[in-house]
């Protein structure tokens, strides 16, 4: 590190793992993350949401879709059960809907993106959280 009257240079080259602080007057401030899981009422709310997705279906899906469709549900269902919600699962079922079910799709991704998921993702986990919203966008 350089010092020339007011002005710090530094160069920092390599992986860096930890905290790294240059200059005057540093205050640090420690960063602690709330996680928030979700309780039974809301994920009650999310259960009713997959009921009225497997109306939908029954409703609206074509009679040689609505097996496959079905199971799809039954899969991003068990999906977002798991201790760790499985990612790759919940990304094939909706990428399934759009190719197979497009004007479900939308009701698919209502799922995915509900609050309670993004609790359940979170709690999970930083990384978790990072790579839902690298796929999912949020």
């Amino acid at each position: 590190m350089n010092t020339t009257q007011d002005r710090i240079s530094a160069n920092i080259s390599g992986t860096i793992n930890g905290t790294v602080a240059i200059g005057k007057g540093i205050t640090q401030v420690h960063y602690e993350q709330v996680v928030t899981v979700p309780g039974e009422e809301e994920r009650a709310s999310l259960n009713q949401a997959l009921a009225a997705l497997r109306q939908r279906v029954a409703q609206d899906a074509p009679a040689e879709e609505q097996a496959p469709a079905l199971e799809r549900v039954g899969e991003l269902e068990e999906a977002l059960s798991a201790s760790e919600p499985d990612l790759s699962t919940m990304e094939y079922v909706k990428k399934w809907f759009e190719q197979h079910l497009p004007d479900l799709a939308g009701a698919v991704t209502g799922i995915i993106m509900n609050p309670i998921v993004g609790k359940l993702v979170g709690a999970a986990g930083d990384i978790l959280a990072m790579e839902f919203r690298r796929r999912f966008g949020t």
